[in-house]
C-alpha cells in the first residue's frame, strides 16, 4: 500500500449494483453526510498511520499476535446449543446520540458481559465520531476470554493488519461504505490473518452484494438510512433472501424481551446490542435482563 493518496475505495460508489441510497437530512445532517465525513477522516487516518508506523511493522505485529479466538465459532456454538448468541458492544458515544456512558471502563464492562453470558464482544475504536480508541479493544480483550470484533470503519488493508495486531478476532465491513472490489479484498486480507468478518447491510441491494463474500456472518442493521427509523421488520423481511448456512446477526432496535422473542420466532438467534447496555448502570445485568441466562 502507498501512503501517497487516500486508501483505495474509501470514497468509491458500490460497483456491484446501485449505489447506497442517499438518506434524507435529519437534524441538519443525514446518515450519508456522516458516513461521508467518517470515510474521509478514515482516509486521512490511514495515511498518517502509515507514515508513523509502516505497514511491514504492523504486519509483523499482526503475525506475532496471539491466535484469534474464533468469533464465528463462538456464535455458531451458542446457536447450536439452542441459546441466543449475544455480541455485546462496548461503545462510549455515537454521532447521533452523543455520550452514552460517562463512567467508561472497557475492561470492567467486558468482564461484566462475560459473566452475563455474552458470546462475543464488539468494541468501537473510532475516536473522532464515537469517542473510541484502539486501547479500549486491547483492555476489553485482556479482561476476558471472549472473541472480540473491532467495530471500525475499515477501508484499507492497513486497518485490517492493525486490527489483528491489536488482538481483534474479527472485523466489520460495511457494504454502504465499500465497493465490491474493496469488500472482497478486505475480506481476503482478514482471512489471511485468521480473522472472521461480519458484513453489515441495511437493505436488499446491500444484502445481495454481501452474499458474494465468503463470510457466513450477515449483520442486518434495522436502522433505515433514509428515515432514521428503527424497525425489526428490516431483519424479518430480508430473511428469505439469506441462504441456509449463513448466520444473521440482527443489529439495532433490540431493547426488550419481546424483541428478542420476535427475532427468535423467525429463526434469528444472533444479536448485536450496544446502546441499551451502555446506558444501564450495570451492562452485564442489563444483558441478563434482556436475554436471560444466555
Amino acid at each position: 500500500m502507498s501512503a501517497e493518496g487516500p486508501p483505495r475505495g474509501a470514497n468509491s460508489a458500490p460497483s456491484g449494483g446501485s449505489a447506497a441510497a442517499k438518506p434524507q437530512a435529519c437534524g441538519g445532517h443525514s446518515d450519508h453526510d456522516i458516513l461521508a465525513r467518517i470515510l474521509a477522516t478514515k482516509s486521512e487516518e490511514v495515511i498518517a498511520a502509515q507514515v508513523a508506523r509502516p505497514i511491514d511493522v504492523v504486519e509483523r505485529e499482526a503475525r506475532a499476535a496471539a491466535a484469534p479466538r474464533g468469533f464465528t465459532e463462538a456464535i455458531r456454538a451458542r446457536i447450536d446449543a439452542g441459546r441466543p448468541a449475544v455480541v455485546a458492544e462496548i461503545k462510549r458515544a455515537s454521532p447521533s446520540k452523543g455520550l452514552l456512558r460517562e463512567a467508561f471502563d472497557p475492561a470492567a464492562i467486558a468482564a461484566s458481559y462475560e459473566r452475563a453470558g455474552a458470546a462475543c464482544l464488539s468494541v468501537l475504536t473510532d475516536r473522532p465520531f464515537f469517542q473510541g480508541a484502539p486501547e479500549f479493544l486491547v483492555a476489553a480483550r485482556d479482561a476476558c476470554a471472549l472473541p472480540v470484533l473491532r467495530k471500525e470503519f475499515i477501508v484499507d488493508e492497513y486497518q485490517v493488519a492493525e486490527s489483528r495486531a491489536l488482538g481483534a478476532d474479527a472485523i466489520l465491513l460495511i457494504v454502504a461504505a465499500l465497493d465490491d472490489a474493496r469488500l472482497a479484498a478486505l475480506e481476503a486480507c482478514a482471512d489471511g490473518f485468521g480473522m472472521d468478518v461480519l458484513v453489515e447491510v441495511h437493505d436488499a441491494a446491500e444484502l445481495d452484494r454481501a452474499l458474494r463474500l465468503a463470510t457466513p456472518l450477515i449483520g442486518i442493521n434495522n436502522r433505515n438510512l433514509r428515515t432514521f427509523n428503527v424497525s425489526l421488520h428490516t431483519t424479518i423481511e430480508l430473511l428469505a433472501r439469506v441462504p441456509s448456512g449463513r448466520i444473521v446477526v440482527t443489529e439495532s432496535g433490540i431493547v426488550a424481551q419481546r424483541d428478542v422473542a420476535q427475532m427468535r420466532r423467525h429463526g434469528v438467534h444472533a444479536f448485536l446490542v450496544g446502546e441499551a447496555f451502555m446506558r444501564a448502570p450495570d451492562p452485564g445485568a442489563a444483558l441478563t435482563a434482556l436475554f436471560g441466562a444466555s
